[in-house]
């Protein structure tokens, strides 16, 4: 009965739906198109995973920078908060989120050495997803939504949803780098 009645409720909103869609086919104004389709590539996810589990099992560390570095083909040595630095002039870098591009988190007091996290989704001109290694001590976390919260809108503050439906604290970001292949 429950069921019967949604679907009900469905069926009446068909026609709403359609005139949306025709007045969307017919040039009205639309959301600005963001790319998602890109991402990282599986293959390249896979090895950055397995790698990972590889260490872990035999009890070693599983850091942000070889993941990264495995996960988007960006080949940065060092610690993540020289990565912008070492991109520039090396791999097209900017201020966008991009999939499969690198997030380069800046050093700071709570990040001392910086981080790195790959672009996986990119969800709206405000919102991301990303794939990344030790956010939480010696693990892999996929799809974790980040938040810009930047005064101009421009990627250089932003919060990690560390826990569903909560964003942590605000952490500066020099910029995005993109694999070579993407020039």
């Amino acid at each position: 009965m429950i069921a019967s009645t949604r679907i009900r409720g469905l069926l009446r909103s068909l026609p709403v739906f359609a005139t949306l869609l025709v007045l969307t086919a017919c040039g009205t104004a639309r959301a600005p198109e963001v790319e998602t389709t890109r991402g990282i590539m599986p293959h390249r996810a896979a090895f950055a995973i397995q790698e990972a589990e590889t260490l872990r099992a035999a009890g070693k560390r599983v850091w942000c920078v070889p993941f990264a570095r495995n996960a988007s083909g960006v080949q940065i040595r060092g610690n993540a908060g020289t990565w912008w630095d070492q991109a520039i002039g090396q791999f097209p870098t900017g201020k966008r989120p991009v999939p499969g591009a690198v997030m380069a988190f800046s050093s700071t007091p709570s990040l001392p050495m910086g981080h790195v996290a790959v672009v996986s989704k990119v969800l709206s001109d405000r919102m991301i997803l990303i794939d990344h290694a030790n956010w939480e001590r010696n693990k892999v976390s996929l799809g974790m939504a980040v938040k810009d919260v930047s005064d101009a809108n421009d990627w250089s503050r932003v919060r990690v949803e560390s826990q569903p439906g909560t964003f942590g604290s605000v952490y500066l970001i020099d910029g995005f780098i993109s694999p070579a292949s993407t020039i």
